[in-house]
């Protein structure tokens, strides 16, 4: 079986250009969507952005351990066994944002993957911010939906468009105003299936970080 994971990427690359990328795991080929450039229109002091009101927190040490932010026992939970395969930040569609972690269980078509947006942040495009200021040029962030608080941190649902029907939840979580990270689950069963396993996850990495 074919497994696609989507992953939600949105990067301000040098001269506020926009990427997204779709990964598909058919041979190990990436196949990242295509840039474009333009204004964002947006910063951190945008009324419309969910501010952190929670105390920042600090993700350094995952930059070079981005699959340490999901616990084991919590992936065990949710039928990952396998060990995640990450990727470091780069200078490419699919690595700008930043670091990232995925795993997928074998056979189910069903994956998770974590981006932690340090790379959006370095080039002055981080947190939901950055999220909404690519949702405004309506090029590769076409739908954008407020999310319930992730252990008190402010959450959106942002994709190309809305997937949740056919069982793809991407969530973006803010925990500083300029840096937040991105999860996303796909293969579910429907919109509660796969968001709540997106959820799920994030709530592990907020927890995670909370006791770095």
């Amino acid at each position: 079986m074919r497994s696609k994971i989507c992953v939600l990427a949105v990067s301000l690359i040098v001269s506020a250009g926009l990427a997204t990328a779709c990964t598909s795991q058919t041979e190990g080929a990436a196949s990242p969507a295509p840039n474009a450039s333009a204004s964002t229109g947006a910063s951190p002091a945008d009324p419309e952005v969910p501010k952190v009101t929670q105390p920042p927190l600090d993700a350094g040490k995952y930059a070079a351990d981005t699959c340490g932010l999901l616990p084991r026992d919590l992936l065990a939970s949710m039928k990952y066994t396998d060990a995640g395969e990450y990727h470091p930040k780069g200078n490419t569609p699919l690595t700008a944002a930043g670091p990232s972690c995925s795993w997928k269980i074998k056979g189910e078509g069903i994956g998770l993957q974590v981006i932690l947006g340090t790379g959006n942040r370095d080039l002055g495009a981080g947190g939901l911010a950055g999220t909404y200021a690519a949702y405004r040029l309506k090029k590769f962030v076409k739908f954008l939906e407020p999310a319930p608080a992730v252990e008190g941190y402010p959450a959106v649902y942002a994709d190309i468009q809305d997937e949740r029907p056919m069982g793809t939840c991407a969530m973006v979580v803010g925990i500083a105003d300029d840096l937040s990270f991105s999860i996303q689950a796909q293969g579910y069963q429907g919109q509660d299936d796969s968001c709540a396993a997106a959820s799920q996850a994030a709530a592990g990495v907020v927890k995670t970080l909370k006791g770095a």
